[in-house]
């Protein structure tokens, strides 16, 4: 019989029923230190007081009315947002793949009304991943989430990471956007350089095109600062956001300069559910929790103090891993072993982190991790790299 839930997941057979700050409670009582975030959405750690109160206070009041009327919550939090980064407008989804869409469609509005229908291509990088949607998986490029979905979408051009030459040689009259993760997430915590973001800055303003940044990982502190271009000393035009800007609510959204989005006029655009009062509630008590005083620097204590025991975890066990890459608390370890094991055992010691590309383990703990909480991951860590050298040993 074929299974009345969708099969499109390997799910690991384990059924978490509880969460309560940094940690996670499996049905049969297991507890474990959540290094995975929900795949970096729940940046202030599972059921945050504050987070629980702005949505149970709104739940109590109004759930849904359109975006054919005003939303207060979405006033409130655009102007948050524009208050502090480079945007001038902001969009709200419920979602980063759809996020995606909508800076794609906002890219190419900008160059219609600019008198070019024909600059509609948006040029990507190998290795990246912006959803799940039809637009989103050729923007992409992956062959494996394309396979079987119909011809490659014209106007979508993949690049090798890091190669200027290739990047201008693919560059024309037709090209739109660069769109472009500032650390890659799924496809293995790879980190840009800021001469290479720059240069594709400079070559965006060269010739007209727009440069989209992919923020939905990188984005609300989780590099240590409030948006992961903050450390570049230049902006995108448009910017994808979502996973922790909910705190774990579905709550996506397009930040802008009103150049960049000087096309996107009434009737352009739409979401039944995006924006939503409880979206907008949860967002804006999200917001001010990263906004707060103090809330980055206690990011980055705690990510300098990851970064510094994960490389002494490296040269420990040179046979395992390669390296430590990321930045803030987007941190993957390069391993030398299939990583899928080393994330199977962690697990059964209690830990829970997470794969990526390029035989990466990824490690994206709720930006409200406590020190005592790292060092406890960090035994984990050690603990699961000894056990699996022990076993490699004990089978030679």
């Amino acid at each position: 019989m074929f299974p009345a839930l969708l099969p499109t997941y390997n799910r690991t057979d384990v059924a978490f029923v509880r969460g309560e700050g940094s940690y996670l409670f499996a049905e049969d009582g297991k507890r474990y230190l959540d290094f995975g975030a929900g795949i970096a959405v729940n940046a202030f750690g599972h059921a945050n007081p504050k987070l629980v109160g702005a949505l149970t206070q709104q739940a109590a009041k109004l759930w849904h009315t359109s975006n054919l009327y005003r939303v207060p919550g979405q006033e409130s939090l655009s102007r948050k947002l524009v208050d502090n980064s480079f945007a001038d407008t902001v969009f709200f989804t419920n979602s980063g793949t759809e996020a995606t869409e909508l800076a794609i469609k906002m890219a190419r509005r900008y160059h219609f009304v600019n008198g070019a229908p024909d600059r509609f291509h948006i040029v990507s990088f190998e290795g990246a991943f912006h959803g799940r949607t039809i637009a989103a998986i050729n923007a992409g490029g992956n062959e494996k989430y394309l396979e079987g979905f119909g011809p490659r979408m014209a106007g979508f051009d993949q690049v090798p990471l890091g190669d200027l030459d290739a990047l201008k040689k693919v560059i024309g009259p037709h090209t739109a956007a660069l769109l472009i993760e500032p650390i890659q997430g799924e496809g293995g915590v790879r980190t840009m350089t800021p001469e290479y973001l720059r240069a594709l800055r400079n070559l965006c303003d060269d010739t007209g095109m727009l440069l989209i940044f992919d923020e939905i990982q990188t984005g609300v502190g989780r590099t240590g600062k409030f948006f992961a271009y903050d450390w570049l000393g230049f902006t995108p035009d448009i910017m994808t956001v979502a996973k922790g800007i909910g705190g774990g609510f579905p709550l996506g959204a397009v930040l802008a300069t009103a150049e960049a989005a000087k096309g996107m006029t009434v009737g352009t655009h739409g979401t039944t559910y995006g924006g939503n009062p409880l979206a907008m509630a949860v967002g804006n008590a999200a917001i001010d929790l990263v906004l707060a005083p103090g809330f980055l620097d206690h990011v980055n204590k705690v990510a300098n103090y990851l970064h510094q025991q994960l490389g002494a975890l490296v040269a420990g066990h040179p046979a395992m891993f390669e390296s430590v890459r990321g930045q803030g608390l987007m941190i993957g370890l390069k391993m030398k072993t299939p990583s899928a094991d080393f994330i199977a055992a962690a697990r059964a010691n209690g830990l829970v982190v997470l794969p990526a590309g390029d035989n990466v383990v990824r490690i994206l703990p709720p930006l409200t991790l406590s020190e005592e909480e790292a060092r406890e991951g960090m035994d984990l860590l050690s603990k699961t790299a000894s056990q699996m050298e022990a076993q490699k040993a004990a089978a030679q």
